[in-house]
């Protein structure tokens, strides 16, 4: 195996144990009706408390590797970083690519699978012009997606993915969470599908605000060798483009350039 291969290999991470959660949920249940019987049921219920809301934990927090790994940065020291863009395919998507070409940058399109099949067009633009394809779920439930089931969360994913293999005729590699949330329900599916989970180290919630200034010194604030930078297009406030020109052009003054992980 060449070293990037092994260097693919160990950013392209796919749950190995997908049921592994199920083992700790029974020994922390385990322990704290043990710990009830014993010392009574005030502490065994601050046990019980403690666990539920480590499980929360799990699911609210995006870089969490409790059910599963997760990608939050690239492992290198050199000045390049790893532009993720949620939610498209949408009308914004041509004037992006001119931007980023214009620009000599390249992003990963975490595609919503219900909008690149109302706009397969611009899904297959986007891998045309090299850049990459992500899944970000069948139909972007943002209120619900951490709380879904295991049947539910399966269909969400698993019919995304075909989808937009269908459109694109490439399979995505990378997975983004709705809202970056992920219950222990997400990683069979993402073991099936051969998917790896990617969240983010740089933010600047440009997906519901929409002051382009404070938005790209939130995010260079976070700038830093190998950072995955978090971004989205179509939005309401309708300024997602000058957020992300404005980031590009930060980069550009720091030096920093934007690549794919495959190309590490």
């Amino acid at each position: 195996m060449t070293t990037s291969e092994t260097l693919n290999s160990a950013l392209h991470c796919v749950p190995r144990r997908p049921h592994a959660w199920i083992w700790l949920a029974l020994a922390l249940h385990l322990g704290a009706a043990l710990v009830w019987w014993r010392w009574g049921w005030v502490f065994g219920l601050a046990c019980l408390f403690a666990t539920h809301m480590l499980f929360l934990w799990g699911t609210m927090r995006p870089q969490s590797r409790l059910f599963g790994p997760v990608l939050s940065r690239l492992p290198t020291e050199k000045k390049v970083v790893w532009l993720t863009v949620d939610d498209g395919p949408s009308h914004e998507t041509p004037a992006l690519l001119d931007l980023l070409d214009g620009h000599g940058a390249k992003a990963t399109f975490f595609l919503v699978a219900d909008r690149a099949a109302a706009r397969p067009e611009l899904a297959r633009e986007i891998v045309r012009r090299g850049h990459g394809i992500g899944n970000h779920s069948r139909s972007h439930p943002q209120a619900w997606f951490w709380a879904l089931g295991p049947r539910r969360m399966a269909a969400e994913i698993d019919q995304a993915q075909a989808t937009l293999h269908d459109i694109t005729g490439q399979a995505p590699r990378w997975f983004r969470a709705v809202v970056g949330m992920a219950n222990p329900f997400v990683s069979a599916p993402l073991k099936k599908n051969g998917l790896a989970r990617v969240a983010w180290s740089a933010r600047g919630f440009d997906g519901v605000m929409g002051q382009p200034d404070k938005i790209v010194a939130r995010i260079v604030g976070d700038l830093q060798p190998g950072a995955i930078v978090l971004l989205h297009e179509g939005a309401a406030h309708g300024h997602n483009l000058a957020i992300i020109e404005g980031v590009l052009e930060a980069m550009r003054e720091r030096g920093y350039t934007a690549i794919l992980p495959e190309n590490l």
